[in-house]
């Protein structure tokens, strides 16, 4: 099986998910109101686009001082304020057109509007006119909303200093709009948390890396180790719920052999990467420093060791069994190294975690790895009646790769283990 051939079926098992498509539903700005705490606070509100309101909303309702996040629409004119009329192909371009924008509720005894401002620009590029990435259009507009004449004043400065900090990183001109807000359109209740409701997909980050003060600038990473030899290489971002829920469902666990690393997209210095650096999480597969394939957007385990197991195993038999349900001959290479090992475990050659224990081995004599048991909790079974058989399939509980079958005739009445030697690595016990 081939490499494009793997790749389509994990993108098939993954939900359709396009930023470009940023749809929009309403939730009412009652919210901040119905808290009565807030009602005797000293709440101030700013209104930010920068592209797709949903990560946005995400990643200013982390803050600290922000009290509560609104996605909506603002700045048009003669546009109702929906998303079905600002998508419209009519106004796609259409420099009247609503862009997709939050509004922010602070308390600036806690956060000031400087700190606001800073984040913002440092989580979009300001230098993309009508455009945030692969979202293009009026609607995506980098554009600074604001209550009165002083707030557009500083908010000009903070550009100003942004726009240095730009130019000395070689970048180029600040395209956002600062204006005072006229009318803020909450969106439609579906787009109110959205990242919160759709647990599947990836966060955009289009940011240039560029930040206001040293101390907050992204740590270096030295990238050497990942120069030599085989390496996996996780794009992620601060404020990113598919990150998090990458790192709970897989990488939290990993056991691999190959190294795992995770990195910003402003970290990826002395790398070869060809897959787009913006969607997070993204998961690079590299050969000494070199991307061989890449994902954009969260995998569930079962996908994600696929991925890996043509990264590792190629197009080999330990791959055809391990994912095509294929068998091991008899006798062969891997079992007659396997059959008689020191004292140990066994471990899936795909994410590391231990199965069998050579405690459990037995000599069958079928030409098979044979174990009366495995590890608890590392497998699990199917029933398999292919070849007019009916067999129990023994398959791996964490990377869901074929291990063999189990059949009711091992020694002293226990159970046999017919297990393929190729999808096994050797550990000996410590």
């Amino acid at each position: 099986m081939n490499l494009r051939a793997i790749l389509h079926i994990i993108a098939i098992s993954l939900m359709a998910f396009s930023f470009a498509s940023c749809s929009n539903e309403t939730k009412t700005t009652s919210k901040l109101l119905m808290d009565s705490e807030l009602k005797t606070t000293h709440i101030e509100t700013v209104v930010f686009g920068l592209g797709c309101f949903w990560g946005a909303e995400k990643r200013f309702s982390q803050l600290p001082g922000v009290v509560d996040v609104i996605s909506g629409y603002a700045d048009g004119v003669g546009v109702n304020a929906d998303y079905k009329t600002i998508t419209q192909r009519k106004n796609r371009f259409n420099p009247n057109n609503h862009a997709e924008v939050i509004q922010v509720s602070y308390n600036p005894d806690q956060v000031s509007l400087t700190v606001l401002l800073q984040d913002f620009f440092e989580q979009h590029d300001p230098t993309q006119l009508n455009q945030q990435g692969n979202d293009i259009g009026t609607q995506y507009r980098s554009i600074i909303l604001v209550a009165d004449q002083a707030q557009i004043t500083l908010a000009e400065n903070v550009a100003a200093q942004y726009q240095t900090l730009l130019t000395e990183a070689g970048l180029g001109q600040i395209t956002t709009q600062i204006k005072l807000i006229d009318t803020f359109y909450p969106a439609e209740e579906y787009h109110q948390d959205y990242l919160v409701k759709n647990p599947n997909g990836y966060c955009p980050d289009h940011s240039t890396g560029v930040v206001f003060s040293p101390a907050d600038k992204v740590e270096k990473k030295d990238n050497s180790p990942i120069l030599t030899g085989q390496h996996i290489v996780v794009i992620d971002s601060e404020f990113c719920p598919y990150c998090d829920k990458f790192k709970a469902d897989v990488s939290n666990d990993y056991q691999g052999s190959i190294p795992m690393h995770f990195r910003r997209a402003s970290q990826l210095d002395g790398l070869t990467i060809t897959s787009p650096t913006w969607a997070t999480p993204t998961i690079l597969f590299m050969e000494n420093g070199v991307e061989k394939f890449g994902i954009q957007g969260y995998v569930n385990a079962t996908q994600f060791y696929k991925a890996l197991g043509y990264f590792k195993l190629g197009n080999s038999e330990a791959f055809n069994v391990a994912f095509t349900e294929g068998t091991d001959s008899r006798f062969c290479k891997q079992y007659e190294i396997f059959k008689n090992t020191p004292d140990g475990l066994f471990i899936d050659k795909v994410s590391g975690a231990a199965l069998f224990d050579t405690r459990d081995r037995f000599d069958s004599g079928t030409g098979w790895l044979s174990f009366t048991k495995a590890i608890d909790d590392s497998v699990y079974y199917k029933q398999d009646n292919r070849f007019g058989m009916k067999r129990l399939e023994i398959r791996a509980k964490k990377s869901d790769i074929h291990l063999g079958h189990k059949f009711n005739d091992g020694p002293n009445g226990q159970p046999r283990y017919c297990i393929n030697a190729t999808v096994l690595e050797f550990k000996a016990r410590s």
